[in-house]
C-alpha cells in the first residue's frame, strides 16, 4: 500500500475525538418487543453510519480516527444484537461485552462474533486509537474495512430466534 496514513497522536483540527459509542444511543429499549426491535434497528443504523464515517476518515488518511469510528460501529452493531436477543440495552461498552459473552455461551455463531468484537476493541480502540500503535498498518486497515461484514453478521444473528 503506497498511501501514507496519519497515525500520529496529534488530532487534526475539526476531528471529533469524543466518539464514545454510547453517546449515539437514542433511548433505552423497553422490555416490550416492539420497542426493543426499534432500539435494535436504531443501533444497526448507528453502526452503519459510524462505519461510513470511519471510511471517510480513512480516505482523509486519519487512520486513528478511522479506527475509533470502526470500533464505535462494531460496538453499536453488537448493541443491536444484544437488544434484539435480550430486550435490554447495554449502557456502556463493559455491559455490551458482558452481555455478548453471555449470549455466546449458548450460540456458536455469536461465539465467533465475540472473538471479532474483542479483536476490534483491543486493536482498533485500545492499540490504534488510544495508544497510537496502528502497526501492522495493513491489519488495521483490514479491520476497519471489514467492520461492514461484522455489522452484517450481527444484524443477521439478531434476526434469528435463539
Amino acid at each position: 500500500m503506497n498511501e501514507r496514513m496519519d497515525n500520529s497522536s496529534e488530532r487534526p483540527a475539526g476531528t471529533d475525538n469524543n466518539d464514545d459509542p454510547d453517546r449515539h444511543l437514542v433511548g433505552s429499549a423497553s422490555t416490550s418487543s416492539g420497542h426493543s426491535l426499534d432500539a435494535a434497528k436504531i443501533a444497526f443504523v448507528d453502526a452503519r453510519v459510524m462505519h461510513a464515517m470511519a471510511l471517510e476518515r480513512l480516505a482523509a488518511s486519519d487512520v486513528r480516527d478511522a479506527a475509533e469510528k470502526a470500533w464505535c460501529a462494531t460496538k453499536r452493531a453488537t448493541d443491536g444484537l444484544v437488544i434484539a436477543r435480550t430486550g435490554e440495552t447495554p449502557r456502556k461498552a463493559p455491559d455490551t461485552t458482558r452481555m455478548l459473552r453471555e449470549l455466546a455461551i449458548d450460540d456458536l455463531h455469536i461465539s465467533h462474533l465475540r472473538h471479532l468484537y474483542s479483536t476490534a476493541r483491543d486493536q482498533l480502540h485500545g492499540d490504534c486509537f488510544y495508544s497510537g500503535m496502528c502497526e501492522p498498518l495493513d491489519d488495521t486497515l483490514d479491520l476497519i474495512r471489514s467492520t461492514s461484514d461484522y455489522i452484517k453478521k450481527a444484524e443477521h444473528l439478531a434476526s434469528l430466534k435463539p
